[in-house]
Order: C-alpha cells, then structure tokens, then sequence
C-alpha cells in the first residue's frame, strides 16, 4: 500500500447517497488515520456541498443535474453540463491522482466514476437500492467492485464484481443505543405513552405530512405521542396543525433530527420513506416501521425496496394515495399490538447489515496497489 492513500469519493443528491459516502469516509479514516487523503465530488447547489464539509471532509463541486425522465426544458441543457461535468472530472482526477475512485450514487458519481474507470483508477460503486437507478448500471460495466444491499443483483450487474455488504449506518446509530426512559426524556416526551417517529427522508416528505397533520387529532386521541421529522418544506405545514391540535405537548416537531440514535431509541413505531439508507438504519436498531415509497422514486426502487421486507414479515408499506384511508387504522393497529411489533422487531433484524460500511472499506482497501 503506497505511504499516503488518495481516495475520491462522489455521492450526493439525498442523504441517501450522502450519507453512506460520509459514513464510508469515516471508516477509511478510522482505519488509516494520517495515511489518508480523501476528496469529495458533489453536485454544485445540492446538499452534499453543505453536508460533507460539516462532517470534516473537502469538497468539490460539479455542475450537472439529472435529465428528466419526461420531456422537459431542463433537458437541453443536460448534454452541455454533462461534458462539461467529464471535462472538469478528468482535471480533479489529474490533479488528485487518486488511488481509488468510490461512487455511492447521485448526479456527480456518473461522470466521475466513467472518467476514473477512463483512466484505469480502481473504482467501486455502492448500490444500496433492490433495484439500480441508471447511472450505476451504465458504471457496472466498467467499474472493479459493485457493493450490494440486496441478493440476486446478478439480474442487473456482471456476477463476478458483486460483493454483498449490506448498506452502510452512520456509526453513531450502530455504537449509540441510549435507552428509551432518556430518548424519550430527550425530547421533552412521556414514558408512559407510545411514541410514533416520522421521518420522511433527509428532504422530508410533503404528501405524507400533510396526510399525518390532518389526521393528528385522531392519532392522539389514540394516546400516542410523536416525534415529527417534517424536512424544511414541510416544517410551518406540521407546525400550524401541532398549534391547532388537542394536545400539541405530545409532538415533538424538528425539521431535521440531529440525533437519531435517540428518536430511533424512543420510538415503538417509524413511519418512512423506503429509501436504502432509511431501511437499514432501521434494520439495524430492529424498529417495527410502516413504508410510504416515494411514488416518483426512479423503476419505483422504493417500492420494492420495501416488499422486501414486507414479504418477510418484517414492515407494513401503505402506498400515497392510500394515506388517509388506510394509514390511522395500521397506526393504531400496531400501536395497540406489542405481540406484532415484537414479532416485525426479530424479523427486521435479520435484514441487518451492521458491519456493512466496514466490508465495504475491505473491499475499497482490496483495488489499492
């Protein structure tokens, strides 16, 4: 292994991609301590440039966005960012000189991980979702390693470069298990009472707040208190309804959770999105959870993200335009059955990956010559 690694690192858009990039970052640093340099790429005005320089790491940015699936006037500008996203990649990689390139999804990762592949740099991608989105399998033909969430990915990527690791959990939720009487103390809530958590993803999820506002009433008269992750679209939404209920002490409203190791601590209950790294952060703390899929997500990756674990007993999944006919009676449902929350809690452990973020360093340390 040379004296000091240079490792690149793209992943951004959604804390989806970001945040196993980070979580990959950390371990590398973990492992190597002074003996590694590590660059990020991101895409210039998402939140991967606000996001990665607070957890310690450099970045820089590209100017590319996604090309809309529909037709759309944004398209005529996709061809000329895209060169110039390859054309100014090549430049980062020419002067970084990396020693491995690492992609874990995210408008940037495209031209990064196709120039690096270009280049003969060793390349792995993450593909955390039970169905790949387009850049990574356009890269899958290119790159050394392709890290899988899911089994039987072999439908969509050459057989011999797929490694199962699982998808990567932010360390503190693994090394952080407070227990429930100071989560629930954490957040100004009672322990006598069952606490709901909601979260709808790192940009939060309007369809399904604005559902869960206008049916709060009916969920605290069910004695049932919440922890209400709104995102900052949502957030005044969330809050006029809290005003405006009967007993707004019990919600506990923030637009973003700091510190999730204590709301997944104090929940008996998650309401999500099925993004990848929602499923195994709540895999891995082994929560009862109910799945909205994001309707629009790309091949509705969600979505079958989520029957994965519906089929294995381990998660309920009510689709958006079911929310206010069929989400308060599963709530209250679960709510009022510990027998059925404890029976999803053993078999959503047994979908959790742990030690995933360290099998995928091993294989990032295994293409550095």
């Amino acid at each position: 292994m040379p004296e000091k690694v240079n490792i690149l690192i793209s992943g951004g858009g959604t804390g989806g991609h970001i945040f196993p990039a980070i979580a990959i970052a950390n371990e590398l640093k973990a492992r190597l301590q002074e003996k590694v340099n590590i660059l990020f790429v991101g895409a210039l005005g998402k939140m991967e440039m606000e996001k990665v320089p607070q957890a310690g790491y450099p970045i820089t940015g590209l100017r590319i966005s996604g090309f809309q699936r529909k037709l759309d006037v944004s398209n005529l500008s996709f061809p000329f960012k895209l060169i110039g996203s390859l054309t100014k990649s090549s430049g980062i990689i020419n002067k970084f000189k990396p020693h491995v390139a690492i992609g874990t999804g995210g408008y940037a990762s495209g031209p990064l991980l196709y120039m690096a592949s270009r280049k003969k740099i060793p390349t792995l991608i993450l593909e955390q979702n039970s169905y790949p989105g387009v850049t990574n399998k356009l890269l899958g033909k290119s790159v050394n390693t392709i890290c899988v969430g899911y089994k039987g990915m072999e439908r969509f990527f050459p057989e011999s470069r797929i490694v199962v690791t699982g998808s990567p959990v932010r360390r503190e939720i693994i090394q952080s298990r407070p227990d429930k009487k100071k989560a629930l103390g954490f957040f100004g809530l009672q322990e006598d009472i069952p606490a709901l958590l909601i979260i709808g993803g790192s940009q939060g999820a309007y369809r399904v707040n604005k559902a869960l506002a206008g049916m709060l009433d009916q969920l605290l008269q069910e004695n049932i208190q919440l922890i209400w992750q709104t995102g900052k679209y949502s957030f005044e939404l969330v809050v006029q309804a809290v005003e405006n209920c009967t007993d707004g002490s019990r919600v506990k409203v923030v637009d973003f959770i700091t510190r999730m190791d204590m709301a997944y601590a104090a929940a008996d209950l998650v309401i999500s999105r099925a993004g990848a790294i929602a499923i195994a952060e709540i895999c891995v703390v082994g929560k009862p959870a109910i799945f909205v899929p994001l309707p629009g997500a790309a091949e509705d990756h969600q979505t079958k993200n989520a029957m994965t674990l519906v089929k294995g007993h381990a998660a309920l999944m009510v689709k958006e335009n079911e929310l206010e006919e069929k989400l308060p009676e599963r709530i209250t449902g679960m709510m009022k059955s510990r027998q059925e929350r404890l029976i999803m809690m053993q078999n959503m452990k047994r979908f959790a990956h742990p030690g995933a973020t360290g099998k995928i360093v091993d294989e990032v340390l295994k293409l550095i010559v």
